[in-house]
């Protein structure tokens, strides 16, 4: 006669567990929860830092981004730069190329914009040279990129250290240019750079100023989607990001595809570059990209590489950004008080996707007979 024995087995009281899918629906609200929590904690820090009530800050921060017409069409501006640039890395990240090199993609378009302005400036007509700095700083780009691509491809070099580097390259090439182009002489700065002429600068569309940076981004992000979800090289992005050794079986040219993407990642990158240099700040120097390239980088990551969704992720940050730049003026605060708060979002928006990929489960008392 046999007898059951039960084995009473305890599991951990908190365990993670990949989740196997999740709705769309359920994904932002998590998200939607993560940014109302952030906000929360930054009131927290507003009411240590200033002794304010959190709501005028805030109301503070709307009025910086859009309370007046020109704030609302800088707001969309930089927008448009920010989404360009996360544009351009997505093919890259779709293939887990980590193009962190953006930085860099974005001075050398932007140089040779301004290049092409202060020697070229009264050679052509203004919509031809608008069409010659962007093939140019399309061009620029577009090598930034196949540098570290070849070596990847060929050598198998770290992508990650070799498009970094890259970045101080551009730098130290932006700051040699810049030794040739000061304006005043010994200032160390090019200045505005036809501020006379207007000869390179994007002309206004539509009774904008940054009309055309507004079509030209929304076509780009159109023909993007088009390109990852319709057409074959799209297809091969996402097979070499998924396998490289499954798209070699496939009969996928792997280098080839490697190559081709950087490509494309750079020369997009590099024409957010003329999209700063000649629609925006008509100027150059080593801070023109601003971070932007490292911020794109959680634009497309938390976009799911999807052109249409980092239409809204850009539109907040740059939102939360311009408004946290206000309110840092307003209340007489530094720069690094909106650096703390866009840091503060963007820890819980990161975190978020944490809870969009795993969830928490309770243990419980598990019995097993034996």
């Amino acid at each position: 006669m046999s007898k059951e024995i039960t084995v009473h087995t305890k599991e951990p009281a908190v365990h993670m567990v990949k989740r196997d899918t999740i709705s769309m629906g359920k994904a932002w609200a998590i998200r939607l929860i993560a940014v109302a929590l952030s906000l929360v904690v930054a009131a927290l820090v507003i009411v240590a830092i200033t002794k304010q009530n959190p709501l005028e800050v805030y109301a503070g921060i709307i009025d910086g981004a859009v309370g007046t017409k020109r704030r609302v069409w800088t707001t969309i501006r930089e927008t448009m730069v920010l989404l360009c640039i996360a544009i351009g890395l997505t093919p890259a990240f779709k293939m887990k190329f980590w193009n962190i090199g953006a930085e860099g993609q974005i001075l050398m378009g932007g140089m040779t914009s301004a290049a092409l302005m202060i020697y070229c400036g009264n050679a052509m007509p203004n919509w031809l040279l608008l069409l010659v700095i962007f093939v140019a700083s399309t061009a620029a780009g577009m090598i930034w990129g196949l540098i570290p691509a070849v070596f990847k491809a060929y050598f198998n070099t770290n992508e990650t250290l070799f498009t970094l580097m890259l970045n101080y390259v551009a730098m130290q090439i932006v700051t040699f240019a810049i030794v040739f182009w000061e304006n005043p002489a010994g200032s160390n700065t090019v200045g505005i750079i036809n501020a006379a002429t207007q000869k390179g600068w994007f002309p206004s569309v539509f009774g904008s100023t940054y009309g055309l940076n507004v079509i030209l981004v929304m076509v780009l992000t159109i023909g993007m989607f088009i390109y990852m979800k319709c057409s074959k090289q799209g297809y091969e992005i996402a097979v070499v990001g998924e396998s490289q050794s499954t798209a070699r079986y496939a009969g996928i040219n792997v280098k080839k595809v490697i190559i081709r993407t950087m490509m494309i990642s750079g020369a997009i990158c590099g024409f957010a570059g003329s999209l700063i240099v000649s629609g925006a700040s008509h100027t150059i120097s080593t801070s023109t990209a601003g971070g932007r390239g490292f911020t794109a980088i959680i634009v497309a990551w938390m976009s799911k590489f999807n052109p249409f969704a980092m239409i809204l992720v850009s539109a907040f940050l740059v939102f939360m950004q311009q408004g946290s730049i206000q309110i840092a003026s307003q209340f007489g605060l530094n720069e690094n008080a909106s650096d703390i708060i866009t840091g503060i979002l963007l820890f819980f928006l990161i975190g978020c996707e944490f809870f969009i990929n795993y969830k928490l489960e309770f243990g419980k008392n598990r019995k097993e007979e034996a």
